[in-house]
């Protein structure tokens, strides 16, 4: 389920955090679904709990999982990724991107096949809403 590189420079909370955005956006993982506790992810993963403990708070921040005391964590169902002002973010994080690229001399073309290849990749576009 996840594949996670012991030596990126990315820390593995944020890998993990990636991982499991991935698995919620593509719906691998349901709404309302439970994710397996710290423990037994940490045990799985033979990573220290705390850093799983870092992960689900992070991703509860970002509103994709929520917790229930006694019960574990859940994926949002609320969290239809059509929520405004992260659409915004998001535009503009790559509105930077795509100015230094350009500034760095890769080409329109380029950026533009490299998008419509992603968008294939995962899946994405209107049409899958």
């Amino acid at each position: 389920m996840f594949e996670l590189d012991m030596r990126s420079r990315k820390p593995i909370y944020e890998q993990l955090v990636d991982k499991m955005k991935e698995l919620i956006m593509n719906e691998v993982i349901k709404p309302d679904e439970q994710l397996p506790s710290v423990r037994t992810l940490a045990t799985e993963l033979t990573i220290n709990p705390n850093t799983i403990q870092k992960a689900y708070r992070e991703l509860e921040t970002q509103g994709f999982i929520y917790s229930v005391k006694g019960k574990g964590s859940f994926v949002n169902p609320n969290n239809q990724i059509k929520d405004l002002e992260k659409i915004e973010t998001v535009k503009k994080e790559l509105e930077k991107l795509v100015i230094e690229a350009l500034y760095l001399g890769i080409p329109a073309s380029q950026l533009i096949k490299l998008i419509e290849e992603l968008d294939a990749s995962k899946g994405g576009g209107e049409s899958n809403d």
